[in-house]
C-alpha cells in the first residue's frame, strides 16, 4: 500500500487545503487588528485562567506528540521526530512555567521562582518551539522517499522515552537558569509590569518565528503538515506580540488574548491530525471492504470464487441438515473449452467465461442461489431449499442457454454446456 496522500506530511495540499488555511489566517490577522489598539486595557486578575489555560496547552501538546511519534514510527521521517520534539518541549516548558508563575500556587511560585522566572520561562519557551520548526524544515529535505507500508513498524514507547529523556536536560537546565539563577538574566519584568530590556528578548523571540515561518514557506513543495504548520507560525507570532509587545504586563487585554492565541496555535495541528485519522479510518474501511471482495469474487467474471464457493457450501449443509431441508449442486463444465482458447487466444476465452457467468447469473432466480467459478472453465450453481426436480429443470435452463449461444463469430464453435445436478436432503 503506498504512502503517497495517507499522511498529512506526506498529502501535498491542494487549491482547496489553502484557501481554508488562508481564511483560517486571514481570520486570524483580522481579529488581532481588532484587538491590538486596546491590548493595554487592563483587566481584572482571573486567576482561575492561568491554571485553566496551561492545563489545556499540556494536554494537547502530549496529544499532538503522541500522534506525531505514531506518525514517525510509521514513516521513519527525522523531520516528524523533530516536530513531536517541539510539541514535548512545549508541553514540558509549559509544566515548569506553571509551576513557577507568581501567585498561582505560591506567592512567589514554586521552585524557587523569583521576580523575572515566569517571564524567562515564557520567553525560553517560546523562543525554542519555533527553534524545533526550524529544525522540521530543514530535516525534510533528509526524509527517506515515500514507499510502502513497513510490514512490521516499530513500538511508539521506545522513541517516547528517549525523546523524553534527551528534552527533559535542556528543559531542566533552562528551568534552573530562570529560577536559581534568575540574576544571571536581564530583568525583563519590573512588578506585572515589562522594562525596556523585554523589546530586545521578545524581538529575538520574534525573529526565531519568522525564521520558521520563512523557512516553512520556501520549502520546494508543501505538504498539508507544512501549510497548518504556517497557520500555527503566524498564530504564534500574533501571540507574542499581543503578550508580550503591545500589552503592558500581566492580565490586560493582550495578556489574555495572546495566549488564547497561544491556545488555538497549539490546537491547529492537533486538529488537522484528528481529522486525518477520520480520514485513515474511512480509508481503512474501504481497503477492507476491497479485500473482502477480492478474497470472496473471481476477479475475471465478477463471480463468486472457490473460497467463497466452500465457505457456502458448508453453511448452506449445516443449516439444511439441522433444518431438513434440501440443497443441490449443480456443476457447470463448458467443453471444448481448451480448442476455443487455442483458436482465439485468451482475451476471447476471457470474454466466454464472463458470458457465461452471466448468463449463468440471469438464469438464477433467488438471492440465496450462489453462481461460483469453481476453477478454469468450471462453474458451481449451489441452490439452497431446492430438490432434485428444481435443479434439474434449472439445469436444463443453463445448458439450453449456454447452447444459443455462438462464440467465434463466423468460424463459431458451439459451446455445449452439459449440466449435472446432485441433491442431498438433510436429516
Amino acid at each position: 500500500m503506498q504512502l503517497d496522500g495517507l499522511f498529512l506530511s506526506t498529502l501535498r495540499a491542494g487549491p482547496v487545503e489553502r484557501r481554508i488555511a488562508l481564511r483560517v489566517v486571514l481570520l486570524s490577522l483580522l481579529v488581532f487588528l481588532g484587538v491590538a489598539p486596546f491590548a493595554k486595557t487592563s483587566l481584572t486578575a482571573q486567576w482561575a485562567f492561568i491554571p485553566a489555560y496551561e492545563a489545556a496547552l499540556i494536554v494537547t501538546d502530549l496529544i499532538t506528540t503522541t500522534l506525531l511519534l505514531n506518525q514517525y514510527v510509521s514513516l521513519r521521517a527525522p523531520s516528524l521526530l523533530a516536530l513531536a520534539a517541539a510539541y514535548l518541549f512545549t508541553a514540558l516548558m509549559t509544566v515548569v512555567h506553571a509551576l513557577t508563575f507568581p501567585g498561582l500556587f505560591a506567592p512567589q511560585g514554586l521552585l524557587g521562582a523569583g521576580p523575572q522566572s515566569t517571564a524567562w520561562l515564557y520567553m525560553f519557551w517560546h523562543g525554542g518551539f519555533p527553534l524545533f520548526i526550524c529544525a522540521y524544515a530543514l530535516l525534510k529535505r533528509r526524509d527517506p522517499p515515500v514507499g510502502s507500508l513497513p510490514e512490521a513498524p516499530r513500538r511508539i514507547w521506545p522513541q517516547t522515552s528517549a525523546l523524553l529523556a534527551v528534552l527533559t536536560l535542556p528543559v531542566l537546565l533552562l528551568g534552573l537558569l530562570a529560577t536559581r539563577y534568575e540574576s544571571w538574566l536581564p530583568a525583563i519584568m519590573d512588578g506585572n509590569r515589562y522594562t525596556s530590556a523585554m523589546v530586545i528578548v521578545v524581538g529575538t523571540v520574534w525573529c526565531f518565528s519568522l525564521l520558521a515561518l520563512a523557512l516553512l514557506w520556501l520549502g520546494r513543495s508543501h505538504s498539508v503538515l507544512d501549510l497548518w504548520l504556517m497557520v500555527v507560525m503566524v498564530a504564534w507570532l500574533i501571540d507574542i506580540a499581543l503578550a508580550a509587545v503591545l500589552n503592558q504586563g500581566r492580565f490586560d487585554l493582550g495578556f489574555y488574548a495572546g495566549r488564547v492565541y497561544g491556545l488555538l496555535a497549539s490546537s491547529f495541528v492537533l486538529l488537522v491530525l484528528l481529522v486525518e485519522s477520520g480520514m485513515l479510518y474511512r480509508q481503512l474501511l474501504q481497503l477492507a471492504g476491497a479485500l473482502e471482495r477480492a478474497s470472496l469474487f473471481d476477479g475475471l467474471t465478477g463471480v463468486a470464487n472457490r473460497r467463497a464457493f466452500d465457505a457456502g457450501l458448508q453453511q448452506e449443509w449445516r443449516r439444511c441438515s439441522r433444518a431438513g431441508h434440501p440443497l443441490s449442486l449443480i456443476m457447470v463444465d463448458i467443453d471444448y473449452f481448451k480448442a476455443y482458447n487455442d483458436m482465439y487466444g485468451h482475451p476471447e476465452g476471457d470474454e466466454c467465461l464472463r458470458q457465461v457467468a452471466q448468463s449463468l447469473k440471469t438464469t438464477l432466480q433467488r438471492s440465496s442461489d450462489m453462481v461460483a467459478r469453481y476453477g478454469g472453465e468450471e462453474f458451481a450453481v449451489l441452490l439452497p431449499e431446492s430438490d432434485a426436480a428444481q435443479a434439474l429443470r434449472l439445469a436444463w435452463r443453463v445448458n439450453g442457454g449456454q447452447e444459443t449461444r455462438l462464440f467465434g463469430g463466423e468460424d463459431a464453435v458451439l459451446l455445449e454446456v452439459p449440466a449435472q445436478a446432485g441433491c442431498d436432503r438433510g436429516q
